[in-house]
């Protein structure tokens, strides 16, 4: 029998999307299907659920686990940046809500082929669609030190990124550096306190691999800008995110487009025209509580916001 994992922060998804008995909500990132079961289980039959992925093996396992659900669900493989031209695949103008729950699933994680986790040996990969060309390995080798310190600090905020990269060029000066394991021992010796530390040495580089790879923050951008046409009035957006650069990047875009007028203050009327088009619905970010962390420590780091479209 199939386990899946649980979904994080799945009650507030249910309480803060706002969805109607009838319309379609867009799950654009549908790993195992988890929150879509939760919207299906808990609507009546006219909500129906489009499910984005760019994993093909998840898009496998949420089908199998959706297909109860029969028609009100429908799938589609590709990444959540290209939201409006899917939409337009499947012939939908708009959309009655709009889940992001970024990040890297528990099955990539626990899968060692795909390349994610620094506990079990796997090839260097990170790919959420494998279909992409670039690797983690390719960065290995072809960023320069520079580059790769800088992925490193800014995007795994590591503080010991010179060191590490160090650390890594004197490995690939003997051999290349083939698998997980192997990066994170180079990065555990690497650290000072390694054995001391609350989390493993090799989590954040591992985390800002993957980020590049997969280009995470990009899409994320692209996403919420196209959102905002193919939200209908109401209609509400909501993005979980695992990491500090994703979650600033939603609630400045959150705050920009409630603010609306760009002009300088000193202006006595606006000029630039610019109108609001969303109304930030979490003031405060919502996180798990302990009894989840209890149950999935993977939630710990999430943080959730909510905005909904306005048209003025």
């Amino acid at each position: 029998m199939q386990v899946y994992h649980g979904s994080v922060l799945g009650g507030p998804v249910l309480q803060h999307l706002n969805f109607t008995e009838e319309g379609i909500v867009v799950d654009s990132t549908l790993g195992d299907g988890g929150h879509t079961e939760l919207l299906l289980k808990n609507s009546g039959p006219g909500l129906n659920v489009l499910g984005i992925d760019r994993d093909a093996d998840a898009l496998a396992r949420a089908s199998k686990r959706l297909a109860p659900y029969g028609g009100r669900v429908r799938f589609a493989h590709g990444n959540y940046s290209e939201i409006k031209s899917i939409l337009a695949r499947f012939g939908i103008p708009k959309i009655d809500g709009l889940l992001l729950d970024l990040g890297v699933s528990s099955p990539q994680i626990d899968t060692p082929e795909r390349g994610f986790s620094f506990m079990k040996a796997g090839p260097l990969d990170m790919r959420m669609d494998r279909r992409d060309a670039l690797t983690a390995a390719d960065l290995l080798q072809t960023l320069s030190d520079r580059d790769l310190e800088f992925l490193f600090r800014e995007y795994g905020e590591e503080r010991h990124a010179r060191r590490i990269v160090r650390a890594i060029r004197r490995a690939q000066a003997e051999a290349p550096i083939a698998t997980t394991t192997e990066l994170s021992a180079i990065i555990s010796r690497a650290v000072p306190g390694a054995r001391q530390a609350r989390i493993h040495p090799a989590t954040r580089v591992f985390q800002a691999l993957r980020i590049a790879v997969n280009r995470e923050l990009d899409h994320l951008k692209t996403a919420l800008a196209d959102s905002l046409d193919v939200l209908s009035e109401g209609a509400r957006v909501i993005v979980i995110s695992f990491h500090s650069l994703e979650d600033r990047i939603v609630k400045n875009f959150f705050r920009d487009e409630e603010k609306g007028c760009v002009c300088p203050p000193r202006l006595p009327v606006c000029v630039c025209g610019k109108k609001p088009r969303l109304k930030v619905i979490t003031r405060r970010v919502i996180t798990p509580t302990e009894e989840e962390i209890a149950a999935n420590p993977r939630a710990s780091s999430a943080k959730m916001r909510v905005a909904e479209r306005v048209y003025v």
